[in-house]
């Protein structure tokens, strides 16, 4: 019940209208308890009544009617909307909150999460999950209670009419009991194996989906549905599991409840040919049987709904405990001025602490404005390096210093807003192209963004679009080709204007035409910051100030381009087999 207790967090802000919503409840679930009350009255206290004439009836009949159509249609519609709206309301604005925490915390999680979890299992966490757990505060807050109200005040007004017929009409209740604690004990085993199935195949399916165009490409169309249909299988395999114990469940205590009717039925109408019974009492009896088994069967399905509430519940949990690699220190400062000295002071680093260390007790001094490339082979740690300037990663031994503060004691997030990227992949969201340009600066007017634009040369194609700025650029910038990509991320850092720049892998694979571009709008970005630039082709780092060699997670060579090709080392070997090739 752990889970139970965390929710009551998100729960406690609307206990007032939970408590309203309940009271209202009252009355919808109370109201339909009169006609059992009603029938009793008009059979025994007015049809049956031999002292009353005919006249006399009628006049009490229409007047008890009378009441009863407006208590029905005046006030029952009323109370039956206000029940319903407010719980609705109250269930949507604890989703709501719940899925703005679980926002905040996605973006805490760190690139390691992201590099083991797929999207789609997030997603099956915050829309799913979160989704199911409404019905705690709908069925489990609001109508189990009322279904309990409903049943003890049945009972009572039952005591009130005749005891032995009221215990008659309970007898089956112990076995009712039973039957829930055996049946509803396991079924949240199987809600939480089902759910785990189901977002197994939303994840199978967000992945697919992104990568259509290698499906096509490839033409395993064939192949990839019998791979979705595995997972499919699998959910219906879970999902039939679940429903099968589901039907056990319901066979049983239903039958259990339609037991009850039978026997009161039976006891009564003996009574009332062998007893003092009145036939208004029997019928009224039958009347208070069925209002007070139909909670009972609702307290069912609410059992199996808070079933899977509680499972759903357990998944969000589960994934809200995720701890952050990268947390800010409980003294962290924020980084408001930054010169851009940076040390890199006996640095290793290794992705898991099962893994071989990537980076190797690595030494260097970057001075404020000077631009250092890193060079190698593929695997040998230059993006690893660079990622760990802007705290995607920390370092697992040594330190690195920016103008001589332990980055570890700057707070993360201001780290980061002087820091900007430009990848060898940008990431352009489904918007419009100025909303893409604006995330280096959210509050950044419409000249700013056209000025940076027109520094990274993305102007004239921006404004040759069907939209110019306002065109959208479709799921991860699909409408745009590679070179216009990178000028709208390299026009969003310029927007950020930050005194670091960090470009990994920029200008590769890229046509020439592009490559120019671009590279062009570098230079320009990396004039009086601190840049560090990861290539591959060593003919766009020629005019760094230091080249970096690292091999192996290792510095082995340093120097300019000139210095580097005298010393006719890795450094040299690497551009003239790039020479021989262009």
């Amino acid at each position: 019940m752990d889970s139970v207790k965390r929710y009551l967090r998100f729960v406690k802000p609307y206990k007032w209208q939970i408590a309203g919503t309940v009271i209202i409840g009252l009355l919808k679930f109370g109201i339909p308890l009169l006609i059992p009350v009603l029938t009793k009255y008009v059979l025994d206290d007015i049809i049956a009544n031999k002292h009353l004439t005919s006249s006399v009836k009628t006049e009490k009949l229409f007047w008890v009617m009378g009441i009863m159509l407006v208590i029905f249609v005046v006030v029952r519609p009323p109370v039956e909307y206000y029940r319903q709206y407010y719980a609705q309301w109250t269930g949507t604005k604890i989703l709501f909150d719940i899925r703005n925490e679980l926002f905040s915390h996605i973006q805490k999680l760190s690139f390691k999460y992201y590099a083991n979890t797929r999207a789609g299992e997030v997603i099956s966490r915050v829309i799913t999950d979160v989704e199911q757990t409404k019905n705690f505060v709908i069925t489990g807050l609001m109508n189990l209670w009322l279904d309990i109200a409903t049943i003890i005040i049945a009972i009572i007004i039952m005591f009130t009419m005749d005891v032995k017929l009221t215990i008659v009409s309970l007898v089956m209740l112990p076995f009712y009991a039973f039957s829930v604690k055996h049946f509803f004990g396991k079924l949240r085993d199987y809600t939480r194996t089902r759910s785990q199935a189901l977002a197994d195949v939303q994840s199978h399916l967000g992945e697919r989906v992104s990568g259509m165009p290698v499906i096509k490409s490839f033409a395993i169309e064939d192949h990839e549905s019998e791979l979705f249909k595995k997972q499919n299988q699998n959910f219906l395999d879970k999902a039939l599991a679940h429903t099968s114990w589901n039907a056990k469940s319901f066979a049983v205590v239903n039958t259990i409840t339609d037991i009850s009717p039978l026997l009161v039925i039976g006891y009564a109408g003996y009574q009332v040919i062998n007893g003092p019974l009145s036939v208004g009492t029997m019928v009224a009896f039958i009347g208070f049987i069925d209002r007070l088994y139909n909670p009972l069967r609702r307290v069912v399905n609410s059992s199996t709904t808070m079933t899977q509430t509680l499972a759903s519940m357990d998944r969000m949990f589960e994934f809200i405990d995720e701890k952050y690699d990268i947390e800010d220190k409980p003294d962290s400062i924020s980084l408001n001025h930054v010169e851009g000295n940076l040390d890199f002071e006996n640095i290793s680093f290794a992705y898991d602490k099962s893994e071989e260390p990537v980076l190797k007790n690595l030494n260097l001094h970057v001075r404020k404005g000077e631009t250092i490339a890193l060079v190698g082979m593929s695997g040998g740690g230059k993006s690893s390096l660079v990622s760990l300037i802007p705290r995607f990663y920390d370092v697992s031994s040594g330190r690195i210093l920016l103008d001589g503060t332990d980055l570890r004691d700057f707070k993360v997030r201001s780290l980061r807003d002087k820091i900007g990227m430009v990848l060898q992949d940008n990431i352009l969201f489904s918007e419009s192209v100025v909303s893409n340009i604006r995330m280096g600066k959210p509050d950044a007017s419409m000249e700013e963004v056209i000025e940076a634009a027109k520094a990274a040369n993305a102007h004239d194609f921006i404004e040759n679009l069907s939209e110019g700025y306002e065109t959208k650029v479709g799921e991860r910038g699909v409408k745009l080709s590679g070179g216009q990509k990178q000028r709208v991320a390299i026009a969003r850092v310029f927007l950020k204007n930050p005194p670091i720049l960090v470009l990994d892998e920029a200008t590769s694979a890229l046509d020439l035409e592009s490559e120019h571009l671009i590279q062009e709008a570098l230079e320009e970005l990396a004039k009086e910051r601190t840049t560090f630039i990861v290539a591959h082709r060593l003919s766009t780092i020629t005019h760094a100030d230091r080249i970096i060699l690292i091999e192996h997670g290792e510095i082995t060579e340093m120097g300019s381009h000139e210095e580097l090709m005298r010393r006719q080392g890795g450094y040299y070997n690497l551009f003239q087999v790039q020479q021989l090739d262009t």
